[in-house]
This record gives structure tokens, sequence and C-alpha cells, in this order.
């Protein structure tokens, strides 16, 4: 029985020999297996294991796969198995040469130690994939044995492709099965590649929030967030002018990430030009109970908060230094210290910073860290203002208009000279776009609220562009100021509000938050007027003023 195996077996590939086909230099290559002894389905010493499929000889069985050598790891305790199944590999093919090599593990589901002997193996071996064609049979020893030799075929430590043999259907040769061969270069599938190259593109397109920009630079550098995003989890620095879609990008990136199930966290936004005063660590770091004055409970703090998912701070810049030393230590070793603590907490979560200052003037000036920088800086990208991207407005507008008919539930559009007409300014060089993105949702906002019957007109547009014009080119303490009105009111309550007002306003916020308490603003602010009153209550006369345009003070302390 085995010798007639032999003998029609040895036949059939002499016959296959005289075919005169074109062979690849993979298929003219001695072919090598790497392979693993299963002491279950190996098994077999008397004469019923041929009526068995045994994975290892069956190897060496197929007519068409024509094995040189077979480089078998074997456990020590199975040695005179392995034996056996040698014999029986000499029987079925004896062209083919069996080497032995002995691996032992204490614990084969251990998957540290595993990968570990089996990487040995790997670098101890002189293969020459030149000249010889290696196959990794992955079917024998157990899943933990079978997911390190696939890595270690991935990562090319075995340079070879994967070999899966399976028991015969039951009509085929009860002994022989079946086998495939699979290469892990993605690159030589089609179907795969199309199907990543979609997957890429989507993933684009869903940072872009659909919008089709048409501005090659921006679009080459969405691409490149894309697939840092997707495959770092190394802090992001968003760099750009105030406006630009900093914070609207890193929620993408979060969605995204969410998506593809990379994390499971949330998303923690914070304006760190809010994080001001005593409370800035706590608020950052969380705080004990009794830690300080106020501290009636313990607060978790913006770092644990977002555990799991990804932190955005943005005006990263705006930190102060011991508040730069602890989110160093948080980023680098995952723990802190809550204030008022003395035992630290973790918490694993992925940064992406924004910022519209240069960091590296910061540092040189000692307001930022060196080494904090240098731990954010690796992947670094800076958003163009909408000005320098001027091929871009026509379908972010239509995209602000999408948006303003969600919020609203009224479908607005432009007649065609509208359009036009607003466009052929938007694109030219007198429209600054100072605030970027935010002048032209708050510009769509006021267009579309003033469209009689969906429709914005030519005067509608002649008027919003008088408005951006005196806007842009009225010099006030906006043009001035890191307080952005923007942060405080929506788009439409902002422009309800007079020019005379904003510039009012923006003084005013900037010494709420430059000032401890409500008390000590007004005392700034009233310091003329209140020298001739016999008693001046500046707390009362700050809120009685924030109150005209429906602000408290705590909504001037935050953004």
């Amino acid at each position: 029985m085995k010798s007639s195996r032999s003998k029609s077996k040895t036949n059939a590939r002499a016959d296959k020999s005289l075919i005169a086909e074109p062979q690849t230099d993979v298929e003219t290559r001695p072919k090598v297996v790497v392979g693993i002894l299963g002491p279950v389905l190996d098994k077999g010493s008397d004469a019923r294991r041929w009526e068995r499929w045994r994975p290892t000889v069956s190897v060496c069985q197929h007519e068409e796969l024509l094995i040189a050598r077979f480089e078998l790891l074997v456990e020590s305790k199975f040695r005179k198995l392995a034996e056996q199944v040698v014999a029986d590999i000499k029987t079925v093919s004896p062209e083919t040469e069996v080497r032995l090599h002995e691996v032992n593990w204490k614990d084969a589901w251990d998957f540290e130690e595993v990968y570990g002997v089996l990487h040995d193996f790997a670098k101890g071996c002189n293969f020459q994939p030149d000249e010889e064609d290696y196959l990794i049979h992955i079917t024998t020893g157990t899943h933990v044995a079978q997911i390190c030799l696939f890595l270690l075929t991935e990562s090319r430590d075995l340079p070879g492709r994967l070999l899966q043999t399976s028991p015969p259907l039951r009509d085929h040769t009860p002994d022989v099965g079946e086998y495939r061969v699979i290469d892990l270069d993605l690159s030589k599938y089609d179907q795969l590649a199309s199907r990543f190259a979609e997957q890429h593109r989507d993933s684009v397109s869903f940072l872009k929030s659909g919008i089709e920009t048409r501005s090659v630079a921006f679009n080459r550098l969405i691409d490149q967030i894309e697939r840092v995003a997707m495959n770092s989890k190394s802090p992001i620095l968003l760099t750009g002018p105030t406006g630009a879609g900093k914070s609207r990008l890193a929620k993408r990136i979060h969605e995204l990430k969410i998506a593809r199930r990379q994390i499971s966290g949330p998303f923690v936004e914070v304006n760190c030009a809010t994080l001001r005063g005593d409370h800035a660590m706590s608020n950052m770091f969380g705080h004990m109970r009794g830690a300080f004055t106020g501290a009636t409970a313990d607060r978790p703090g913006l770092l644990r908060s977002a555990n799991g998912g990804l932190l955005f701070l943005d005006e990263i810049g705006e930190l102060g230094l011991d508040e730069q030393a602890m989110l160093l230590r948080a980023l680098e070793e995952k723990r802190f210290l809550p204030v008022g603590s003395d035992k630290e907490v973790s918490s694993d979560f992925q940064l992406i910073a924004g910022t519209n200052r240069d960091l590296a003037v910061s540092v040189r000036d000692g307001r930022f860290r060196d080494d904090l920088l240098a731990r954010i800086n690796l992947w670094t990208f800076q958003l163009p203002a909408l000005r320098d991207r001027t091929e871009d407005i026509e379908p972010n507008l239509r995209f602000e208009l999408e948006q303003f008919a969600r919020t609203h539930g009224t479908r607005v559009t432009f007649n065609k000279e509208a359009i036009g007409r607003f466009l052929k300014f938007a694109s030219s060089s007198e429209a600054q776009w100072s605030g970027n993105f935010r002048d032209l949702n708050a510009a769509v906002t006021r267009m579309g609220t003033f469209a009689a019957g969906g429709r914005i007109s030519v005067e509608i547009v002649d008027e919003e562009i008088a408005r951006l014009r005196l806007q842009w080119h009225t010099p006030s303490v906006a043009q001035h100021s890191d307080v952005d009105l923007a942060d405080v009111f929506d788009a439409q309550r902002l422009a309800e509000i007079d020019l005379f007002d904003h510039a009012q306003l923006i003084e005013v916020i900037r010494v709420c938050r430059s000032s401890r308490t409500m008390s000590e603003a007004g005392r700034k602010l009233f310091a003329s007027s209140r020298q001739s009153k016999s008693s001046s209550n500046d707390s009362d006369r700050l809120r009685k003023y924030l109150l005209r345009f429906g602000l408290t003070w705590e909504q001037t302390q935050r953004t």
C-alpha cells in the first residue's frame, strides 16, 4: 500500500514535468516547509494511521506540491512521534529531506514564551529566499503557536508564504486532504487593495465632513492626518489661526476612531485659555474632597474623564508651566497625582492639542516647556486659513447652508446672481476672513435669517458684503485681543450685537478672565466712576451689564 502510493506519486510528478508550461521564479525554486509537529493530529504508530488524515505527512503527499525539505519543529517530549512521522514522510515522498529542530516551552498557551522561542528559531535560521521558496505550515500546534507563526511571517522574520492544510472532503482521497498557499503581500490582491483604498477615501471624506474640497494642499494634509490618526496613538498637534477648524477636525478624528473600534472612550474638549487661577490644576487633574476651600467632593478632572478616549486641549500654549509639567508626566507614564491626594491615578487617553501660537517662540520666551513641546511635536499639522483656500469657499458655503437647514429647520438657497456675487467677493483679495470658518458660518447665518421665502437675494448679499467690509476694515479691540466673542455667543446672537458693543464686550470679558472674582473685575472696570460714589457695589454693576447681553459671570470664564 505504501510503496504503490509512493510510486504513483513519483510517476505523476514525472508526467507533470513533461508538460511544457511557463513557470514563475517561485515555482522553480525548491520548496521548503517550516512547521510544528502536531502531537494530536499527527499521532499514530500502528497500520491504521494511514487511514487517518495527518497534516504534517499530508503536506508531502500532494502530487502537485513537491517538497524539497521539511524543517519540523518538535518538543523534546514528542521525539518518538516525530521519528515515526519522519519515517512516514520518507515512505510517501523519498525526495523530501526532513530536519528536526527541538523547541521547548513550559506553557504552550503562554503567548510571550511561545513567540520568544519561535522568534529565536527564526533568527537562528539561514534563510535564502532568493534560492528557496518557504511555506510556513500553520495547521498544527496550539492556536497560540499558529498565531505566532502568522506574526513572524507577516513581519518577514519567516520570509515565506502561509500554508494551510485541511482534511479531505468525502469525495476526495481519504488521506491526502487539501492545501492552500496564502501570500501575506496584500499588494498582490487587487480586490483587497481596492477595498483598503476605498476605506481610506471614506475616512478622508469623513474628516472633511463630506465637503468636496478642491485645494490640493489641503486634501494632501487631510490624507496625511487620516493615516496618522488611524495608525498612531501618539499626540497630534494641530496648529493654525483661530477658526481654521481645529476643534471640528479633532471631533471627527475621535468619531472615526470610535467607528474603527480603536477607542471606546469619550471626547473631552477644553480651551486651555479658560484654565486660569488656583483651580486650573484641579480642573485638569482632579482633586480630593477637602483639598482646598470649596472642595466639598472628589472631582475626577479632565484627564481621568478622557480615559480610554481622546482629550483635545485647544490653545495648549495657554497652560501654566505647572500644569504643563503634570501633563507631560501623564502623557509619558499615564499616571498623575490629583490635587490633595497622596495616591496616583491612571488615565490612558490620546491627546490632540491645538494652538494658534508659535510654540517654539513660547519656549524661547519661557512660557512653554521645551520637553512638553518635544513630546507633542511628533505629528504636527498646520491648518491653513480660509483666505488661503479660496477654491474651497464654494463647497464650504454649501456645507454651511446644509448646517443652517439642520439647525433652523429651514432650507435656504441663493439665486444664481446672488451666489455669483458672493463668491466673487469671498474669493477676492478684499475678503480677509480673519475669523476663518467662524466668519463664513456667521455670514451664512445672517443671510439665511434675512432670506424671505428661503431665497438669498442680491440685496441680502450686498448688505452682508458691506457688513463684512466694515467688520474687517474697522480697527477694534478684537484685532488685538485673545478674546473671541464667537466663543461666547452663537453666530445669530453675535450678528445682532452692534460693532460698538463688540469692542466693549471684548475688553470686559478680557478683564473678567484675568480676575479671580466678580468684585475684583468690577473694581478694575469701574475704577474711575466708583471714586465719585460714597458706596459702590462693583460686582452688581458688572452683573447688570452682563445681563444686558444674556451673560453670566461663569460664561465669561469659559468658552
